[in-house]
Parts: C-alpha cells; structure tokens; sequence
C-alpha cells in the first residue's frame, strides 16, 4: 500500500485517432509521445524508464526504444494483450518509487486500419491449442460465447446490451476526436449487421489507428510541472486463462480479483469513483465489468446500463470519451481508458466533462477476457 499516491500523471497525448493513413505505428506513438512530453513540460531527454507493448513488435521496447533515441535505465515490455498498458502503470509506479527511474513513459501506437485492414484481428495470428481445431473467429467468438451465456443465466437482453453501444455514442458525439459520432439508437443496434450470434456489428468495437502516451513522476516531483497532476492510487492485476474454453466461468471475469485489489490499495469503494473508463471491446464487456469490479450485482448490469446509468446524465459516467466502441480501438485500447480518466480529472474533457470528478477508474482487458488490471486515479483534492 506504500504505492499509493506514490506516483502521479503529468501528461498525456493522443495521435491518429480513427484513421491515419501513411503512418506506421512507430510514428503514431511518437507522436503521441512527442504530445505527451510537452504536455509535461519534459523532452525525450528526460525520459529514463519506458513501459510499452505493441501487436508490431515482439521486443517492443527495444523498437519504440530505438525509433524515440532513448537509452532508458529501465524498461519493461510486458505483453498481457489490451490491459498491457494499465498494467505497464504498476511497473512504472514501482520503478518510480524504489528510485530505479525519475520519468516514466508509458507509450503505444497502432495503424491497424490503415495498414492491416477493418477485418484483420491480432488475435489470429496465435494458435490456441484447444480451439483452433474448431476454426472460431477471434476475437469475437469467445465474446459472443460469454455474452450468450450471460443472457441465459441473467435474462440479459439484447436491448440491453445495445443500451451500452448507444452510451457509447452519446458520449462520443460529445468528443471531436472520436471516430463515429452520428447518433446511434437501440434500433439501430439491433438492425445492424449479425457479425457473431448474439453480437452485431454496432455490438463491438472499432477497428482504427491510433496511439497514445503517458508520462509518470514520483509524487514529490509532480507538483511543479505545468499541469495538475492526477495521482495513482491503487492497482490491482489478474488473469486465469487464455482461451475461452479455459476460463473457470464464462461470466464472471478476473477483473473481479483486480479489482478488489486495486479498489483496496486506493483506500476507496466503487461508490466513491466519479468516472469509469472500462475497456469496450464489445458491448458485454462493459456489463461484465460493471458488475465484477462491485458497481452492480452480478446479472444486473444489463438493466443497469439500460437505465441511463452510464450515459451523459447517469449517475456513474462510463466511457465518456466513447470508447472502443465509438472512439477509438487501434488493436489494443487500454491506454485510451487511462488517458481519459486523466483527462477528465485535470478537467480538459471540453463538452464531455463530468462535472466535478475528483476520482476515476481504468479498467483494460486483454484476450479473451483473459488478462485483467484496473488503475484508481484521483486530483490533488481528493488524494
């Protein structure tokens, strides 16, 4: 628990979001990187720790290290799929604190669209020994198998999870950069295109480009940057399996063991979060996570986010730059959900803002609701 507060944001940045066309993914996440230091008041000079995983590169860190000219003191390239770069936040806050490294980056960039095509998953480039034989399409057979069943034990509706997709775009129309922000109704959803029985095409996230960076300090050097820093207070890490067909039961994820986790270092319950950024690869997923990190009992998070209760309004703003789902998903969109909650803490979410939001909560998942960690922000007020 020495980790809490230990360690704060201290800039942000974002490069390519939707479509990027002529960019490699080197270049996207330097740009994100580039935006991120200056958002910091910092250069690449003073970057010594690097945290970062991409679908590109097998050494990571050895590439992105290279393409940026950094010679870091530490890094780190851990690859847990889409929660990679949440997790990264743990490793950064470590190093930070036994004084291993003084800036962190926390980096990762994609030109999935652009370069690999709106169809192509990278998760079919890794043959899973138990399932492949049947031919399944990755990523979305596993999800469409959690969902199904969720809706059998649950009653869960598809009405209900198109209330989530729906959300989704209603905050997106609140955000200039994200992708799709033409109005999206529950009708809508469910005419879509059947991509995976019971899961439509408006059902999962997008496919785009798109990078993003963060930088890190130790606590006591975060004050005099130029923006406010938003501190880490708890995280909390899991994951039980790889494939689907391994997963001890379909619709309960290890998010909630990351969660208690993270929730119990941060010193808060999921009552006291102002804004939930959790990864929307598909539209279960936003249920499942409501209800395993304790925002709604198990079942109930079809009925609660078709309440209202995670749109522009609702009492526990989830997604609000739009998620994968309307903003942004280039291949892994952890990254994304910490930015957003930093940005909404330090108040620069523009039209999209949660009023007052002293507390927000990332949440990445990675393979098929394999890998799980959750991050615990907070401002200054409320450390």
């Amino acid at each position: 628990m020495t980790l809490r507060g230990s360690a704060a944001a201290v800039g942000v940045g974002l490069a390519g979001i939707g479509e990027a066309p002529g960019f490699s993914h080197l270049d996207l996440t330097a740009m994100a990187v580039k935006e991120a230091l200056d958002d910091a008041g910092l250069t690449l000079g003073d970057v010594d720790g690097l945290f970062t995983a991409n679908l590109q590169n097998v050494f990571a860190p050895l590439n992105v290290g290279e393409y940026l000219g950094l010679k870091p003191k530490i890094s780190d390239g851990t690859q847990v799929g889409g929660s990679s770069p949440v997790a990264h936040l743990l490793w950064a806050a470590l190093a930070l604190d036994a004084g291993l490294c003084d800036v962190a980056l926390i980096c990762y960039g994609s030109n999935q669209r652009s370069a690999a095509g709106r169809l192509l998953s990278p998760s079919t480039g890794e043959p899973l020994i138990y399932e492949t034989p049947y031919g399944p399409r990755y990523p979305i057979s596993s999800y469409a198998l959690a969902t199904s069943r969720h809706m059998y034990d649950f009653g869960t509706t598809r009405e209900q999870l198109a209330a989530v997709a729906v959300a989704a775009r209603q905050w997106a129309a609140r955000n200039p950069d994200a992708m799709m922000r033409d109005p999206l109704t529950v009708d809508d959803v469910l005419a879509s295109r059947m991509v995976c029985d019971p899961l439509t095409v408006r059902d999962c996230c997008l496919v785009t480009d798109g990078a993003a960076a963060v930088v890190m300090t130790r606590a006591d050097r975060a004050g005099d940057r130029p923006k406010p820093p938003v501190y880490l207070l708890g995280v909390g890490q899991a994951h039980w399996h790889r494939q689907i067909s391994q997963m001890p039961e379909l619709t309960v994820t290890a998010a909630t063991e990351s969660g208690a986790r993270a929730f119990a270092m941060a010193g808060l319950a999921p009552a006291e979060i102002d804004v939930a950024e959790l990864y929307d690869a598909f539209t279960i997923n936003t249920v499942l996570f409501l209800e395993d990190l304790g925002f709604c009992a198990k079942g109930e998070g079809g009925p609660f986010a078709a309440s209202g209760a995670i749109a522009p309004g609702g009492g526990l703003p989830v997604n609000t730059n739009g998620g994968g789902l309307s903003c942004v998903h280039p291949g892994m969109y952890g990254i994304f959900t910490v930015v957003e909650a930093i940005q909404q803490l330090r108040g620069e979410a523009g039209e999209r803002q949660v009023a007052g939001a002293e507390t927000a909560i990332s949440h990445g998942n990675g393979g098929h609701l394999s890998s799980q960690v959750t991050a615990i922000w907070c401002g200054a007020a409320a450390l």
